[in-house]
């Protein structure tokens, strides 16, 4: 059994907490990445993207490939390398403080501990195995935290995983689930953003009876999304629709004639854009609303990126049970087998690469988004190991 070398983890997550990488600012932490793989004879490469519709952000990949000299699967071994902002009420340090076997810091947990076990196993992959058949291909992303995940949407979009047989993502799936480590959840949710826009009539606060209060209608929309009855998944659960912000203004003594609800909705397997219009035109009707309304998917830079589709994985495939095989290996027992609840990278790529499973599998830990966020740091190095394990066994 290989052994990941425990002191190099620490110290090469430890270097990538410490660099500040909200989303749309990763420039630094990419190099640091790109410096890293150079040094580990890895040869990396950037991938350039920009979202001219939208955000108008110039984002930047960093690619790694590995490539046999036989013939063999491609997989794809994904993270991302943006944290969310900094948010109120860390105690601990933020760009990384360790306490035994806790590493804290923003990112730690989501997905930087990801990150950094894709990176030592295919350093232990290179130095141990000239001759393989298949490819690695190796892609830490920007942008996944932002609204679009446009990192792995433009490799998608540029054709840069057309070949790719199966995708590892190392998101932390004990750590988002709360079920002990290791768990490896075989699909997720999707979701869309998108609002509602309601149409009154403007009258004086006076007599609001000879108006029609945008406002108050919303509000009457919202009350029945209690009441909506979602699709049930037996694996995935069912969606829900949660409201974001609602908008509106009568001025100083008017009945406001304008509302906008903004909302993020979650969706199964059997539901899509269409069920989810068909969800809100039949609340609308319980809610007896009396003025116009209008339903508005938000604006996308591209037609990949408007929604996140949702998936599920095959436990019986044979990628999986091997997969489930190295983790039994590595940590001496069988994995927890569940899904995502939320969205992700890994509703792109188990969704737009022409049916290639996408296993989600990384460390355990808690506060993701959070003050004092943590990883466990022995669950980032066994999950380094069984990544390494699985790529021998399938690839040599």
């Amino acid at each position: 059994m290989y052994e990941i070398n425990r002191k190099d983890t620490i110290d090469l997550l430890s270097n990538l907490v410490a660099i500040e990488s909200t989303y749309f600012e990763e420039e630094e932490i990419i190099d640091y990445v790109c410096d890293w793989l150079s040094d580990n004879k890895l040869q990396p490469r950037i991938h350039e993207y920009f979202d001219s519709k939208v955000t108008k952000f110039h984002g930047k990949n960093v690619i790694s490939e590995l490539v046999g000299d036989k013939n063999g699967p491609t997989i794809c071994l994904n993270g991302h390398l943006d944290t969310v902002n900094l948010c109120e009420g860390w105690v601990k340090n933020p760009k990384g403080e360790i306490e035994g076997d806790i590493l804290y810091g923003r990112g730690a947990l989501d997905m930087k501990s990801g990150c950094a076990a894709i990176l030592m196993a295919i350093k232990a992959f290179k130095e141990n195995h000239e001759s393989f058949g298949g490819k690695i291909i190796t892609t830490l992303v920007s942008d996944e935290e932002g609204p679009y995940g446009l990192g792995t949407n433009a490799l998608i979009e540029d054709g840069i995983l057309n070949d790719v047989d199966l995708s590892i993502i190392t998101e932390p799936s004990s750590g988002f689930t709360g079920i002990e480590f290791p768990t490896l959840c075989l699909g997720a949710r999707g979701g869309y953003g998108l609002n509602v826009e309601f149409f009154g009539k403007s009258a004086h606060a006076a007599t609001p009876e000879l108006g029609i209060n945008a406002i108050t209608e919303a509000s009457k929309f919202v009350k029945e999304i209690d009441n909506i009855e979602y699709l049930k998944d037996d694996f995935l659960g069912e969606g829900n629709a949660c409201v974001i912000s609602i908008e509106g203004d009568g001025g100083a003594c008017s009945v406001p004639d304008y509302a906008k609800v903004t909302l993020f909705w979650h969706i199964v397997v059997g539901e899509d854009p269409d069920t989810i219009v068909e969800y809100i035109e039949k609340a609308i009707e319980r809610a007896e609303l009396k003025g116009d309304y209008k339903i508005n998917f938000r604006e996308a830079p591209s037609e990949g990126s408007k929604g996140f589709m949702p998936y599920k994985v095959d436990e019986s495939l044979n990628e999986v049970k091997s997969f489930k095989e190295s983790i039994a290996k590595i940590c001496g027992k069988e994995a927890a087998v569940t899904s995502f609840s939320s969205i992700g990278d890994f509703d792109y790529l188990g969704t737009r690469l022409g049916g290639a499973p996408a296993l989600v599998f990384g460390a355990a830990g808690k506060n993701f988004h959070g003050a004092n966020e943590y990883v466990e740091i022995d669950s980032v190095v066994k999950t380094a190991e069984i990544l390494y394990d699985y790529l021998v066994k399938t690839l040599v």
